[in-house]
C-alpha cells in the first residue's frame, strides 16, 4: 500500500485528502519507485486548490517533482536501486505526481540523479533550481559573459525558488545580481545568498512611460511577467538578454520595438517542461557544481504529505520564502 495525497474533484470543487493506495490504483508507467522527496512549488498550490484548470483528470496525485529509488524497471536505462529525478513532462498534471510514497512513471521522464546531489539537495533545487540554470545557461549562450563589467543582472521574483536559486548561480559565477522584491523584508536573506543590492519591485515594475529608460541590466531572470517583463525590456544595455521563466503577474505583454531595434534585446523563453533529457542531465550536474549545499539548507523547510494543504495557501499568497521539500514518508 502507498500513503499519498489525492485529488477529486466533487461538484467543479477540487479537494485533497491523505489515503491510502493499492500499487494498482498507479497508471502505467515502465518504472516503479520507492518516492523519498517532492517539493512543492506555486504551481503545486495552484493545482491542490484546483486553480487555472492545470488538472484535467480526477482522481489525482500532485507534486511536479519526485527522487525516488527503483523498485522494478523494464527500461533498460534504469535498474532496481538506481537513484532517479523525474520532473517537468507534466508531471503531477497530466501524470500522477510525487506526493506518493510509490509511482510509476515513464521512464523518459527520468534521470539518474547526479553524484554531485543528495536526493534532498535535488529536491531543493527541483523544477524551480532546473528553470533557473535552464535561464542562466541561456544568458550565458547569448553572451553574458561579456557584459559581465558592465553592469549588473536583475533576479526579479527574487524571493521565490527560482529566483533564489539564480542568485546563487549568477553569484557563483561572478556576476553582480540584483535582486527585485515585493519583501524588502528580505533583504538580509538575498544577500546571504549573493545579491549585491536589493531594489523593490517597484522599480521595474508599473506603466511603460518611455519607449528606453537608462540602461541598467547586462541580463536578466524574470519570473513576474505582466508590467515587469514591459518595463525591463525598456532597461536592458545594448546586446543584452532577458531569461523569462514565470508569468505569475500575467501574460499580457505591453512593449515597445525600440529596446528590439535599437539595442538588440533578446527575450528568451524558458520552459523546463519538456526540455531535453541531455539538457536536463547537464543542467543538473552544473547545479551541483554550482550551488553549495549549505546555502540550500538555508533557504529550505522540511514538510510533510499532512502540511501541504496550508502550505499550499501560503505559496498561493506569497508567504513562503525560498524552498520546500517534501519527505513524502515523513
Amino acid at each position: 500500500m502507498a500513503r499519498a495525497l489525492v485529488l477529486n474533484e466533487v461538484e467543479k470543487k477540487v479537494n485533497a485528502s491523505i489515503v491510502e493506495l493499492s500499487e494498482a490504483d498507479f497508471p502505467e508507467g515502465d518504472v516503479e519507485l520507492d518516492v523519498l522527496y517532492s517539493t512543492l512549488n506555486y504551481k503545486d498550490g495552484m493545482i491542490i486548490r484546483g486553480l487555472g484548470r492545470l488538472v484535467r483528470s480526477y482522481p489525482h496525485v500532485p507534486g511536479v517533482d519526485m527522487v525516488g529509488v527503483v523498485r522494478k524497471s523494464s527500461s533498460d536505462r534504469f535498474a532496481a536501486g538506481d537513484t532517479v529525478l523525474a520532473t517537468g513532462w507534466r508531471i503531477g498534471e497530466s501524470f500522477w505526481g510525487g506526493y506518493s510514497t510509490f509511482a510509476r512513471v515513464n521512464s523518459a521522464f527520468c534521470i539518474k540523479l547526479p553524484s554531485n546531489l543528495s536526493p534532498v539537495m535535488a529536491m531543493s533545487l527541483g523544477t524551480a533550481g532546473i528553470s533557473a540554470m535552464q535561464g542562466v545557461i541561456a544568458l550565458e549562450d547569448q553572451g553574458l559573459a561579456a557584459l559581465k563589467d558592465v553592469g549588473s543582472v536583475l533576479v526579479t521574483g527574487s524571493a521565490g525558488g527560482v529566483g533564489s536559486v539564480a542568485i546563487i548561480a549568477l553569484s557563483a559565477l561572478g556576476y553582480n545580481v540584483t535582486a527585485s522584491t515585493r519583501r524588502v523584508q528580505e533583504s538580509a536573506y538575498l544577500n546571504s545568498l549573493g545579491a549585491t543590492e536589493v531594489i523593490a519591485a517597484d522599480e521595474v515594475s508599473g506603466e511603460l512611460t518611455r519607449p528606453l529608460e537608462s540602461e541598467r541590466w547586462i541580463g536578466a531572470i524574470e519570473n513576474v511577467g505582466g508590467s515587469t517583463l514591459g518595463r525591463i525590456v525598456s532597461q536592458m544595455v545594448t546586446g543584452a538578454s532577458i531569461a523569462s521563466i514565470g508569468l505569475t503577474a500575467g501574460a499580457t505583454f505591453t512593449a515597445n520595438v525600440m529596446p528590439f531595434l535599437l539595442r538588440g534585446v533578446n527575450i528568451l523563453g524558458i520552459d523546463s517542461v519538456k526540455y531535453p533529457n541531455e539538457k536536463r542531465a547537464i543542467a543538473w550536474e552544473r547545479l551541483g557544481d554550482l550551488v553549495p549545499s549549505e546555502k540550500m539548507a538555508s533557504m529550505t523547510q522540511i514538510a510533510t504529505l499532512d502540511d501541504l494543504e496550508n502550505l499550499a495557501d501560503q505559496i498561493l499568497a506569497g508567504g513562503v520564502r525560498g524552498r520546500v521539500v517534501v519527505d513524502v514518508n515523513g
